[in-house]
Formats: C-alpha cells, sequence, structure tokens
C-alpha cells in the first residue's frame, strides 16, 4: 500500500541546505496502523506530507497503493488524494459554515460519489448520515461547527475522512487539541474504522500511549528513523 525507498527531504535556510528528513526506507502492508512518533523537529509532519503527495521529496521516492507519486504532476496528485486518501488534522478543518452533515457529504459530493454508480443526492446524504452514527453524532447531524465540541468536531473530521473510502487515511496528530479521553477515544474510533473498512491508517504523534495502540511504530529522531517495531519480516528496509 506504502513504500518509501531512500526518502530525503533538505530546505535551503539563510543560504545553507537544512536536512530535515534523510534516507527514509520502509513499507506498509493494506490494512496496516502505522504510527510515527518522535520529539518537536524529528521530521514526522514532514515525512507525512511527502507520503500523502502535498510535498515532493529532494531525493528518493514515494509508492502510494502502487503509484509512483514523483511521476504525477500536481492535477494528477490532487486526483489521487481525492479518490484514495483520507486526511485527518489537528485543528479539525471543519467548514464552519455547514452542519456536521455538510461537511462530511463535501468529498463524495467534490467526487460525484454515488452519481457515478447511478447514485443520488439521497444516497449521499445516507452515506455521511450512517457514518456519523458510526462516531456517534448522529444526534448532531444538523449541528454548525460552532456549536459542537472539540471532540465531536474531531469526530466529524473522522467521519469526513472515511466518507470516500479511502485505501489510506494519514491523521497528523489528530488529538492534539483535545483532552487525554476525548484523544483515547478517538484514536480508538481510528482503529475500528481501520478495521472494519481495512483501511491503511498512518498516524503522527508526539504521545508514545495513542502510538502503542497501532499494530507498528516507526520513530524519528534528527530526519532519520531510529527505530521501527512491530513490522513484519520484510516490511522495513
Amino acid at each position: 500500500m506504502l513504500r518509501c525507498e531512500q526518502l530525503t527531504k533538505t530546505y535551503v535556510s539563510g543560504g545553507r541546505d537544512l536536512t530535515v528528513l534523510k534516507d527514509i526506507t520502509f513499507h506498509l502492508e493494506p490494512g496496516g496502523f502505522l504510527a510515527i512518533i518522535g520529539p518537536s523537529g524529528s521530521g514526522k509532519t514532514t515525512l507525512l506530507g511527502l507520503l500523502a503527495g502535498l510535498d515532493r521529496p529532494t531525493a528518493g521516492k514515494v509508492l502510494l497503493d502502487g503509484t509512483d507519486l514523483g511521476a504525477l504532476d500536481e492535477d494528477a496528485r490532487a486526483r489521487l488524494r481525492r479518490d484514495r486518501v483520507g486526511f485527518v488534522f489537528q485543528s479539525f478543518q471543519l467548514v464552519p459554515t455547514l452542519t456536521a452533515l455538510e461537511n462530511v457529504q463535501v468529498p463524495l459530493e467534490l467526487a460525484g460519489n454515488g452519481r457515478r454508480s447511478g447514485g443520488s443526492e439521497d444516497s449521499i446524504e445516507q452515506r455521511a448520515l450512517a457514518l456519523l452514527g458510526r462516531v456517534g453524532l448522529a444526534e448532531r447531524a444538523h449541528h454548525y461547527p460552532a456549536q459542537l465540541s472539540g471532540g465531536e468536531q474531531q469526530r466529524v473530521a473522522l467521519a469526513r475522512a472515511f466518507s470516500n473510502r479511502p485505501r489510506i487515511l494519514f491523521a497528523d496528530e489528530p488529538t492534539g487539541n483535545l483532552d487525554a479521553r476525548t484523544g483515547h477515544v478517538i484514536v480508538e474510533l481510528m482503529g475500528e474504522l481501520n478495521r472494519d473498512l481495512g483501511t491503511t491508517l498512518v498516524l503522527v504523534t508526539h504521545d508514545p500511549d495513542l502510538a502503542s495502540r497501532a499494530g507498528r511504530t516507526i520513530r524519528l529522531a534528527d530526519g532519520a528513523i531510529v527505530s521501527d517495531t512491530g513490522a513484519a519480516p520484510g516490511g522495513d528496509a
């Protein structure tokens, strides 16, 4: 599902090269649950952006669901993200003028999901409602983000991320703005959806306790992999 080979990212800062990732190599099988951990500045978010095709590496390559991201132009990468990738962010990133239900419907409408198979607006709404039910928010479907707690907003974001049945979901510090108890609920929901829908899950977190819920953990330090636990034989470099 995900393979990166000798992935390196270097920025120019003050006229000098600053390498934030160095020769990252690993692969992740379909349906896996990977946590990427490490201290601030270790390269976690940079790595996630490269894996998701949001940025390009200085060297090396990423294959996502068998597709070499480096061989795609920006439009093709955007289509791949739309059709195969889901995202959950620390800041929720819900549209404030849309209800919870409408936020979950947005990716379905952008992708024309349902219409391509003869579906309708009703089927899109039913699917969005079913997803809100999965995360325990069916009764809050018509509330706006400002009327929801932080944990509820993140659950809406999670339902939205899974709305197009992505092949892989990337989560960047999804519990960073939540209290510990609510954060654990969110990670448990992510794990349930990972198991039930078979979506591959990549979680970036600074919290080792949350990372322990994943089947595999990669630890970064100074832009390099310093440990890889839980990988199947042959699952890393």
